[in-house]
């Protein structure tokens, strides 16, 4: 293959894909063309994604009612919607109520793991096409059947695994399937974090004004174990297992989907995961999913991805690389990517001596990356796409995380039984 033809290539059409994630430009639609948008759950993150809606694509959507569990949020919701649109979308508290009010096209969940389940199977039963946050669901079974249901309505499920829609691992995608890196049976994929002892990982600041008035706490709660109010479950709701998967279910999933997505993969054969409660020991933490993770995965056709998380040290930041027999690709924090061929102990083939080095940095690439998930969505939606992570996708990526969590949290490997679509451990 030419090389140097072919990486300048890929370089200039990275560029282009990083900026086709803007504003999309189409003909005029009519008010008949732009899609109603209900919104699930305005936290941080429902917050962040509808900034990136409203920014790749704000003549295409309308949002029309928003819920929230917590007032603040959805008063938050309401404000940035009137101030974009010039109009305040209506609010509730009780998702079921938004699905009732006619004319809504569209809804995005991006609630904790824990509801999407309900959440999902709802929206779709009323006819609704879904953006779903990652993980697809709390459990494999749950994943099942939003799965299921996704292929029974016909409608567009798009899962919040956005690295999907980036550019680079797109670009990544393309060089592994032309050959640059040779065979690849081997991915290390890494999510290092760190910060200071007044802000723990994963305590994320409650509102001053939060109280059991103002939040909703039986409809928080859901399918989970009843308890009473507590601040800490409800705001930081990732460090307990009635709600997340902890690191499993919200970081490694995107590694495995992203894994799967550049190297072809699906579900890994087994999983082994080690870990626990290294860093963040005060003696008031009451967080229950480990802040120091390492899993292990075997894959059909002699595949491996080795992983490793940990919250107490960042020098090495976020990244995957993926490594072949006559090259690696190295794609670190979602804007740089890097391509570096074999030495061969200073003795390369000619064919491989011949290939240069990349190195590329998109600035942004992250957000940018969101804003071209969200577009793809909304343009599958209106029959103009294919939806990039549909609802098949979502579970063959989180299957990885949660068996990473059956692992660690069993203390056993974990084996995946393609037959049964089931699991057993050791």
């Amino acid at each position: 293959m030419p090389e140097e033809l072919s990486r300048r290539g890929f370089i200039k059409r990275s560029a282009g894909a990083a900026l086709a994630a803007g504003p999309v430009v189409l003909p005029a639609l009519g008010a008949n063309n732009t899609l109603n948008v209900g919104w699930v759950g305005t936290g941080s993150r429902g917050n962040y994604v509808m900034n990136m809606m409203y920014e790749s694509v704000p003549q295409l959507v309308h949002v029309t009612a928003v819920c929230d569990t917590y007032q603040g949020h959805m008063n938050r919701a309401k404000d940035r919607v009137q101030t974009v649109e010039g109009a305040a979308p209506k609010t509730y508290v009780d998702y079921r109520e938004l699905l009732q009010q006619p004319g809504i096209d569209i809804v995005f969940i991006t609630t904790p793991e824990h509801l999407h389940h309900e959440m999902a199977l709802a929206a779709l039963s009323a006819g609704k096409h879904i953006y779903l946050e990652k993980p697809l669901a709390h459990t494999i079974e749950e994943g099942w059947d939003i799965m299921k249901a996704a292929e029974k309505s016909g409608k567009v499920v798009q899962v919040g695994t956005q690295n999907r829609s980036n550019s680079l691992y797109i670009m990544a995608k393309e060089l592994v399937a032309q050959g640059l890196i040779g065979d690849i049976h081997y991915t290390r994929a890494y999510w290092y974090r760190n910060s200071l002892s007044n802000a723990p990982a994963w305590r994320y600041a409650i509102p001053p004004d939060a109280s059991e008035q103002n939040t909703d706490w039986k409809r928080f709660l859901g399918p989970a174990a009843k308890r009473p109010f507590d601040k800490n479950r409800y705001y930081q709701w990732r460090l307990y297992w009635d709600y997340s998967g902890g690191i499993s279910t919200d970081l490694l999933v995107h590694q495995t989907d992203i894994t799967n997505f550049v190297c072809g993969k699906t579900v890994p054969l087994s999983c082994m995961a080690s870990g626990g409660v290294y860093r963040w020991v005060d003696a008031n933490d009451d967080r229950e999913v480990p802040d120091t993770l390492s899993a292990l995965y075997e894959y059909p056709d002699k595949f491996h991805i080795n992983y490793s998380c940990y919250f107490g040290n960042d020098h090495f930041g976020y990244g995957e690389d993926f490594l072949g027999n006559e090259g690696t690709i190295q794609v670190l924090n979602r804007q740089i990517l890097h391509f570096y061929p074999e030495s061969f102990r200073g003795k390369p083939p000619a064919n491989i001596a011949a290939r240069k080095e990349i190195h590329l940095e998109i600035p942004n690439n992250d957000n940018t990356a969101v804003q071209a998930h969200v577009k793809n969505f909304v343009l599958a939606v209106l029959g103009k796409a294919k939806a990039i992570a549909p609802a098949s996708v979502g579970q063959e990526a989180a299957i990885g995380g949660h068996l990473a969590t059956l692992s660690y949290r069993n203390n056993k490997k974990v084996f995946w039984e393609e037959k049964t679509k089931n699991y057993r451990t050791s």
